[in-house]
This record gives structure tokens, C-alpha cells and sequence, in this order.
């Protein structure tokens, strides 16, 4: 295993880690290295937060949002020369 020493840690850091250890109830070592494994996305599978919105769309509210952005298809060709 590899051992990691990280120097001159902001002391805001340092107090948000303190306070996310005593949150999670870890040692300091393995919340950092939780939270090192999830912003790299290590041994999990990334995310950008948007699946929760997929699918929540009735079929009729994505009709109604197809129709309200149809102008958004059309190109203006005197816009474009």
C-alpha cells in the first residue's frame, strides 16, 4: 500500500475534514481516503448528478415541452450568411 503525507493543509480544510470525520464517526485516514476515492471516482462509477431526473416526466409533460421548444429546431437561414 502506498503512504500518501499531504503538507500545508488550509486550516479550512483541515477543519472541514475534522468535521466530516466526526460526521462519518472515521478515523481522518479513511475519510480521506473515502472522499479522495469519490471525487476521483474510484471503485465507484462516476455521476453528474442527473440521473435523479431521468424518467420523471409524464409522456404528456414531454409533448408539452417538445411543442414549447419546437422554434429551437428551426434554423433562420438569413441568420447564417
Amino acid at each position: 500500500m502506498k503512504t500518501l503525507t499531504v503538507r500545508k493543509i488550509p486550516p479550512e480544510l483541515g477543519r472541514a475534514l475534522d468535521a466530516e470525520k466526526r460526521r462519518r464517526g472515521q478515523s481522518l485516514n479513511q475519510t480521506v481516503i473515502d472522499l479522495l476515492k469519490q471525487g476521483l471516482g474510484v471503485g465507484t462509477t462516476r455521476s453528474n448528478g442527473l440521473a435523479r431526473f431521468v424518467g420523471v416526466w409524464s409522456e404528456e409533460q414531454f409533448r408539452e415541452f417538445k411543442e414549447a421548444t419546437r422554434q429551437f429546431d428551426e434554423i433562420d437561414e438569413d441568420m447564417w450568411r
